[in-house]
């Protein structure tokens, strides 16, 4: 679960991103942010995975206070919450394969973890046959899939998609989502991050809007 009460965010150099915001997302929903660009989506990101801290108010992340975690109980949050980032941040020289199993091996993971691990998450984001090539060999949406696999490798509760498809055009931004949508029914919490209003009423699911750092609306109370 994610929940936020009451969470100012001010920066050091004086700028105050979140103005008090007040929100959660139960485990297993599926759930879209939009907002602007300057309107706190990427500090909200920021507080849900412990890169930043709130000024005030409280952060609470799949069982972890953010206000008060500690720096050695970071990664153990990070491990219940998979990022896909919208450059994808693949490693050019690894394999599709290596660099899913890449984001096992940093968190000490058994290579025999990993031989069962990996292609199973392949398969679930159809990539099964892809495995030895290389990201540049592959188009937008299948280095867009390769990131959902890395994500989802670790067996994460909740899945951050922050512009998934802001790369991609209409038939693959809606692959894609088709794919989150799917990893959601598996019952892994999804919250994706766009600005893309047409795919955000496609999927008609809960839309939490945020500007200037406020929440000006919540599909939840509609």
């Amino acid at each position: 679960m994610i929940e936020f009460t009451d969470v100012v965010k001010c920066y050091e150099q004086g700028n105050k991103a979140l103005n008090g915001v007040t929100m959660q997302i139960d485990d297993g929903e599926f759930c879209f942010l939009v907002g602007p660009s300057g309107s706190g989506k990427s500090t909200i990101i920021k507080l849900i995975t412990g890169e930043l801290r709130p000024t005030s108010g409280t952060v609470k992340v799949n069982g972890y206070a953010l206000e008060r975690i500690r720096k050695r109980e970071v990664p153990l949050l990070r491990r219940t919450v998979g990022v896909v980032f919208q450059d994808f941040r693949l490693i050019p020289n690894m394999t599709v394969y290596d660099n899913v199993a890449f984001a096992m091996r940093v968190i000490g993971a058994r290579e025999r973890e990993i031989r069962d691990r990996v292609p199973y998450v392949l398969e679930l984001v159809g990539l099964e046959n892809k495995a030895n090539r290389h990201p540049g060999e592959m188009s937008g949406g299948e280095q867009q899939r390769l990131a959902i696999a890395r994500a989802l490798v670790n067996n994460p509760s909740t899945i951050i998609a922050d512009e998934p498809t802001g790369n991609l055009d209409p038939a693959r931004s809606f692959e894609i989502m088709a794919l989150l949508q799917e990893i959601n029914n598996l019952g892994t919490t999804v919250l994706v991050v766009t600005h893309e209003k047409n795919l955000v009423e496609l999927f008609a699911k809960r839309v939490i809007a945020i500007d200037d750092g406020y929440v000006v609306s919540d599909g939840r109370e509609r």
